[in-house]
């Protein structure tokens, strides 16, 4: 009876512990030559997400842990008319309610995890057109010591963070960076970095943060809107060009610096603002419900 209680135990731990097996799944292009451009289309359901230079020859490498539960994602690459086009697909095919799965993750703690985490690494030697679907999650874009000429960030729900480890900026002009979520988080440190000619950013519910503390290079259009929720604004110094301008409701509680000039109803500038100058930051930035601050 004895023996026979034992073999049970094991085979229930041991089916926990299958339970929470995770497949490791690797992808790599190793062509270098043929093309000037790395087009990258990315989509995920469900993942811990992030992105960051890495030391190697290859254009793109891809490295994921992922629930067996879940189908396998579709990897494909080839080359065309001198672009290097990589795109992976991991869909949702849970058994479980959609509606719940939802609403277990956007109420779920801080410790959640989303099921699946993706580590993408990209090289100094190329340039990258960048897009990723996001569904539910976490992601991290180290864009340190990486060419990119545009990056497109689509997602349900998520935390999304831009930034730079070190000090090495976008060595070409960004054509467009945009980030645009249902609910949660963007937050972009270093934002004249990107070296960008236009940003937008939007969030229907959740918070804004973004980082000019530097002051950019070039001049860049920026659009910031928030549904319901917060909006922070971190200028470079008052001899900077900057122009900001507001679309507020009764119920947006509003904080500005009080160096800032009103030019005309809801435009305010900097000292040091002015129109043809090349690296003049044009912000325009919405928020329906909460907060805007600047400083």
């Amino acid at each position: 009876m004895l023996k026979n209680l034992c073999l049970l135990f094991l085979l229930l731990v041991g089916g926990v512990n299958a339970s929470k097996a995770q497949l490791v799944k690797e992808f790599r292009v190793t062509e270098s030559k043929g093309f000037d451009l790395v087009a990258f289309e990315f989509t995920s359901y469900k993942s811990t997400t992030q992105l960051k230079r890495v030391k190697s020859s290859d254009p793109l490498y891809v490295h994921g842990h992922l629930e067996k539960a879940n189908i396998l994602p579709v990897f494909s690459s080839q080359i065309s008319n001198n672009i290097l086009s990589a795109s992976l697909v991991h869909k949702n095919v849970e058994s479980e309610n959609l509606g719940k799965s939802i609403t277990s993750k956007l109420f779920a703690g801080a410790s959640e995890d989303f099921d699946h985490t993706w580590d993408l690494g990209l090289t100094t030697n190329f340039l990258y057109h960048l897009d990723f679907n996001l569904g539910m999650g976490k992601s991290d874009f180290d864009l340190a010591n990486l060419t990119v000429s545009q990056l497109k960030i689509r997602s349900a729900s998520a935390d999304v963070l831009v930034h730079y480890s070190s000090k090495a900026p976008n060595q070409v002009l960004m054509d467009t960076l945009l980030v645009t979520l249902n609910m949660g988080t963007v937050q972009v440190d270093k934002a004249n970095y990107t070296n960008a000619n236009k940003m937008i950013f939007e969030v229907n519910y959740g918070a804004i943060n973004l980082d000019f503390s530097d002051g950019m290079s070039n001049q860049s259009q920026v659009i910031a809107s928030v549904g319901a929720g917060k909006l922070y604004i971190h200028l470079p110094p008052d001899s900077f060009p900057v122009r900001i301008k507001m679309k507020t409701t009764p119920m947006c509680r509003t904080n500005l610096p009080k160096y800032l000039k009103e030019l005309e109803n809801n435009i305010y500038v900097t000292k040091g603002y002015k129109e043809s100058d090349p690296r003049l930051l044009d912000l325009i930035i919405d928020v329906g419900v909460g907060s805007i601050t600047v400083e």
